[in-house]
């Protein structure tokens, strides 16, 4: 998958889904610096779709999942994907854009996929 099928930015949206994920995890307050730290990051690490899924221990989405379907109908019209928001720690978390990896993945399990991380702190 080359680069005309990523966004350059994360959508604004993505940092509240993020920020609400992550209050799941740590709580809002936590989750609200993390979704912060995304937001002021602005390097993206390109990783392979199958390797987000294996340091995540997320299970692989089928392709009739209905996101990961509208995600691969994007793809297939031209349309871009926003960039996926990680949180780095044992295990990885997918603060935003699991259905994106998803998809991906089904493109072709080594496409890499333009990722924002932080770092959890303890």
């Amino acid at each position: 998958m080359t680069a005309e099928h990523w966004m350059s930015e994360p959508q604004a949206h993505d940092y509240a889904a993020a920020r609400s994920y992550l209050s799941l995890l740590v709580g809002g307050a936590k989750a609200a610096k993390l979704a912060q730290a995304l937001r002021k990051e602005k390097k993206d690490r390109p990783y392979a779709a199958k390797d987000i899924l294996r340091a995540s221990d997320l299970p692989l989405l089928g392709p009739d999942d209905p996101e990961v379907a509208a995600d691969l109908k994007k793809v297939k019209a031209g349309q871009k994907l926003s960039p996926i928001l990680l949180v780095a720690g044992e295990p990885l978390w997918v603060a935003d854009g699991y259905h994106r990896v998803c998809a991906t993945y089904h493109l072709g399990e080594k496409y890499e996929v333009p990722c924002r991380m932080v770092t959890r702190k303890s």
